[in-house]
């Protein structure tokens, strides 16, 4: 989504505080787009750097912003390139960060990676992030990555069609986008606001229809009455299956593994839950399998990037966004 004309000048300038070698930087999250029962005025600004070369970004910024690092910056920027890639989703987070008077946190991620996670859904964590709408704070010239963005956008609309009956409204379908990448996702047990899907589609319809506008209008098997803001689909053996196959991989597999299906074989897989009752809820499943283990090793990851002292300075906020989204009230 295009950022306002006032926070396009506040990004600017927290950009400025960074190293330039950035393919694409985007801002999300509850700092930047506003949210149901969220009025907080001050809240993080969430950041992702899209690099070329990590290790030379991060040794750029060592040097420029060495109190951004825990500890952990004392190993260099080769062995946070390590850490960055090995464990967790392939981002590196520095978390409540002063900037231009701002509190941010910045995930920085290679270029190849992030393409590579749209397309496959290896994590569901940065591919997730973008089923969302977005403020893109520098555009990316690479015609691969523009694609791969795309390509993740109508999986997250394939993943969701599967889970939906015949007819449903865009609400119902924004939600279960938006919730593709919580599902499974530990936080939401403790450490996250119990409503935060439902907070961020309800405050972000409009922006949630621009960013699907075009798929919805131009999906086979789809009506989509824009007027009444409900959908029609097309939910015959056929057009799951159809669906099914246009999955991004790593979610095919686990769909295949969780019928008990041969992985060399999901094509014959896949078309066996077309034809099956069950084939919405493993789906839904297979989803959740993914977000599952990756939530909690780049969680893990995150107490050691971000240091103790910040660790449980954050983890204080999201219980205190808990017990507004009501899931620490007294019973």
């Amino acid at each position: 989504m295009a950022v306002s004309q006032t926070n396009r000048f506040l990004f600017t300038r927290i950009l400025s505080n960074f190293p330039k070698d950035m393919t694409m930087a985007f801002a999300y999250g509850s700092g930047v787009f506003k949210q149901i029962a969220n009025k907080d005025k001050d809240n993080m600004i969430d950041f992702i750097f899209v690099v070329n070369d990590a290790a030379d970004w991060h040794a750029q910024n060592l040097r420029r912003n060495p109190h951004h690092y825990s500890s952990l910056r004392h190993l260099g920027a080769e062995k946070i390139v390590r850490i960055q890639d090995e464990i967790g989703a392939g981002v590196y987070y520095n978390t409540l960060v002063r900037c231009e008077d701002k509190l941010i946190k910045y995930g920085v991620v290679r270029r190849d990676r992030l393409i590579r996670e749209l397309i496959d859904w290896n994590t569901l964590y940065l591919s997730g992030r973008l089923h969302k709408p977005v403020s893109i704070v520098q555009r990316s010239s690479s015609r691969t990555l523009y694609n791969a963005i795309r390509r993740n956008l109508q999986s997250a609309l394939y993943a969701s069609l599967l889970q939906l009956p015949e007819c449903f409204t865009e609400d119902e379908l924004f939600l279960k986008i938006a919730g593709l990448s919580y599902g499974g996702d530990f936080r939401m047990v403790f450490g996250e606001d119990k409503n935060k899907v439902r907070n961020i589609v309800s405050a972000n319809l409009d922006g949630f229809r621009t960013h699907y506008h075009d798929m919805l209008d131009n999906t086979e098997h789809i009506y989509w009455d824009q007027k009444n803001r409900t959908v029609e689909q097309d939910r015959s053996p056929a057009c799951l299956f159809s669906h099914l196959s246009c999955l991004p991989k790593n979610l095919q597999l686990s769909i295949a593994r969780l019928a008990g299906g041969p992985s060399h074989d999901t094509g014959v897989v896949l078309q066996r839950i077309a034809r099956e009752k069950e084939c919405s809820d493993l789906v839904a499943r297979g989803a959740r399998n993914i977000v599952r283990t990756s939530s909690i090793t780049q969680s893990i990851k995150g107490i050691f990037t971000a240091g103790i002292m910040k660790s449980a300075n954050y983890s204080l906020q999201k219980l205190a966004k808990m017990w507004k989204g009501g899931l620490l009230l007294p019973r």
